[in-house]
């Protein structure tokens, strides 16, 4: 299968990423608001816990809307996500260490490594888009971290806001082709 034929199945079957980028925002969203009228504790565990349940989620919504949930076996690039997802977990150590020299630091460490891991999704996908969003996501992650917010869950909303977004962006953009 040729690279840009396996691109056009990945955006068809995940609808350009959108239901996967509802999803995430949709747990980091949930994260920072336990974090602000919870404890620092229950957004952390909510997000990495919610984390293992993007892609089941994601798939799950895609049957619900009636679409196949994953890709052609012929397909190489289904290989290719998974290595996107190990690359990121193989960076978890460096957002523990971050958070434990200042716990303010958990949620631009996290929106530094899902940055990076979407570079991936430029080939995976094939949308430049992805570009943006990592550009957006990590140099976001940078400045909040820089910047200190006081409010803990700072970046977790702004993440979350970043991704919905997206994903609606994303979604208009599907429906005018």
């Amino acid at each position: 299968m040729e690279l840009h034929v396996a691109q056009r199945e990945v955006r068809s079957v995940f609808i350009g990423g959108a239901v996967g980028q509802f999803v995430t925002g949709a747990i980091w969203l949930a994260s920072a608001a336990l974090s602000t009228w919870g404890s620092r504790r229950l957004g952390i565990l909510s997000l990495v816990i919610g984390g293992m349940f993007i892609f089941p989620l994601t798939q799950l919504i895609l049957k619900l809307l009636g679409k196949p949930a994953s890709l052609s076996r012929e397909n190489p690039l289904s290989r290719f996500s998974l290595q996107t997802v190990a690359a990121m977990l193989a960076t978890f150590p460096l957002i523990y260490l971050a958070a434990r020299a200042d716990l303010n630091w958990f949620y631009p460490a996290f929106m530094i490594v899902i940055g990076a891991h979407y570079v991936m999704f430029i080939h995976l996908y094939g949308m430049w888009q992805y570009g943006l969003l990592a550009a957006v996501l990590a140099g976001g992650g940078i400045v909040v971290a820089a910047m200190k917010p006081a409010l803990f869950s700072f970046g977790g909303w702004l993440t979350g806001a970043v991704l919905i977004v997206f994903a609606s962006a994303v979604l208009a953009g599907s429906k005018g082709r």
